[in-house]
């Protein structure tokens, strides 16, 4: 096992949000621990809650980092399997700091950690994750004195408050639908049963991959790349399904398959629960992040709410959430945020919302998402890049200078035109160059797509 102590290795897996490795070489149960101690000498936390998702390393994980945080003299409720959204959950019903281990949707290999602070507030580089870093790679969380008092460890099972406390936010009533849910092995396969259940005859569930596996032997986890949702779409198509939903590793996200297999785009979403929240709070603020669709601003604006635009990442919407008293916030990504869920992101909130709203009518799934799509997206495409930088540099050069063009710099480079918009940016996490684009029509979203994936590859 390698010295994952060595802060050479913490420089690289604490990234801008979380911690995230691969196992064991650069995360283990030695870092945990140490990472548990420094979160509670940061925090300042009596009790913190701790989660973990189905990957075989996060159960000893989660164990060593409540012994570190133990030994900082906190009190550690263990809620075992859960969601990230469980654990957001926790944190707030509990209103204690916690810690989900979980590396989302990346493959078997990998680990990683999502710390908040009481009530879901985030924790990012600018927010206490850089001090825990330092912290752990300084020595310093190891080096100091056991706390006057070790803390307890304690157990709690918080999954049928966490279902009951969803349906409490969006309830599903109507007609009866049939749903296939594709968990991907992942922690949808814990808390999506829970769910459904409550919901009794009113759903007819059509289960898939839901034995929880952290090698993940159908398919990766991440539902943003499209051969992930091919299952699902045959699926609901065989079953005469009324919608699909594909959650990601940890259930923090959702996407969604119409009843024609179509993937219906995240951008889409958003603006369909953003209706509803500006239905049930007139004039409310809707946050999106600068890769949602242009329709997003445009349908908050039409329907009398405040659209807001931020960066990319579950920290920075949280933040902005605060600082306006947001209702709600989407990413093109598939998360969404709810002011009534501790501002923290729900892939099971945000699919309740979309059954509700289904349920509510007599037309399908397509017909219902129609009034928000508006333009042709590209999805997210991702570019292996040697010099990311020299890549965005070669795009500004070619791009800024076109008569009505306008760019900005809030979050990688965004490139808008009446007719298109693209964003390019990097990635926090891995060596790729991320590119979304959409257009008026399919012919201007393909051809300023492939126009600009030319640009990021070409050599030199």
């Amino acid at each position: 096992m390698a010295d994952t102590l060595d802060p050479a290795n913490i420089a690289a897996i604490f990234k801008a949000y979380d911690v995230r490795g691969t196992v064991p070489d650069q995360l283990d149960e030695a870092l945990a621990r140490a990472t548990g101690r420094a979160y509670v000498q940061v925090v300042g936390a009596e009790t913190v809650v701790v989660g973990h998702d189905m990957r075989p390393s996060s159960p000893g994980m989660a164990q060593a980092f409540a012994e570190g945080a133990t030994a900082a003299g906190a009190d550690v409720v263990m809620i075992g399997l859960a969601s990230t959204d469980q654990l957001y959950f926790a944190s707030g019903h509990l209103a204690v700091p916690g810690a989900m281990f979980t590396a989302s949707h990346n493959p078997a290999q990998y680990n990683g950690i999502k710390m908040c602070r009481a009530h879901a507030q985030p924790i990012g580089m600018e927010t206490g994750l850089a001090e825990i870093r330092d912290l752990v790679a300084g020595g310093a969380a190891a080096q100091q004195p056991d706390a006057e008092r070790t803390g307890t460890i304690s157990e709690q099972d918080v999954l049928a408050a966490y279902a009951d406390h969803l349906l409490s936010l969006a309830p599903v009533q109507g007609r009866r639908l049939t749903v296939v849910v594709d968990a991907g092995n992942g922690m949808a396969g814990h808390t999506a049963p829970a769910v459904f259940e409550r919901l009794g005859d009113r759903v007819e569930l059509v289960p898939m991959y839901f034995e929880l596996d952290g090698t993940f032997p159908h398919h990766e986890a991440n539902p943003i790349e499209a051969e992930n949702l091919r299952d699902l779409q045959a699926k609901v198509l065989e079953t005469g399904a009324d919608v699909g939903l594909a959650f990601d590793g940890d259930a923090d996200r959702c996407f969604l398959v119409d009843e024609t297999g179509r993937n219906v785009s995240p951008s889409t979403l958003t603006a369909l629960i953003a209706a509803r929240e500006l239905a049930k709070e007139p004039g409310a603020t809707i946050i999106h992040n600068l890769i949602t669709s242009r329709a997003v601003p445009e349908l908050v604006t039409e329907l009398g709410g405040t659209p807001v635009r931020t960066r990319v990442g579950h920290s920075y919407i949280k933040a902005t959430m605060a600082e306006t008293d947001a209702i709600f916030g989407g990413e093109h990504s598939g998360h969404f945020y709810f002011r009534d869920f501790w501002r923290a992101d729900s892939g099971m909130l945000a699919a309740l919302h979309a059954l509700a709203a289904l349920a509510g009518t007599d037309v399908p799934l397509s017909q219902l998402l129609a009034e928000y799509e508006r333009y042709p997206v590209s999805g997210e495409i991702n570019s292996t890049v040697a010099d990311q930088q020299a890549a965005i540099a070669r795009i500004e050069q070619e791009y800024a200078a076109r008569d009505g063009v306008t760019t900005d710099w809030l979050d990688g480079l965004t490139v808008s035109h009446a007719d298109w918009t693209f964003n390019v940016r990097p990635s926090n996490t891995e060596p790729l160059l991320r590119l979304n684009a959409e257009g008026r029509d399919e012919a201007t979203m393909a051809a300023i797509r492939d126009d600009v994936l030319a640009t990021i590859r070409q050599e030199g």
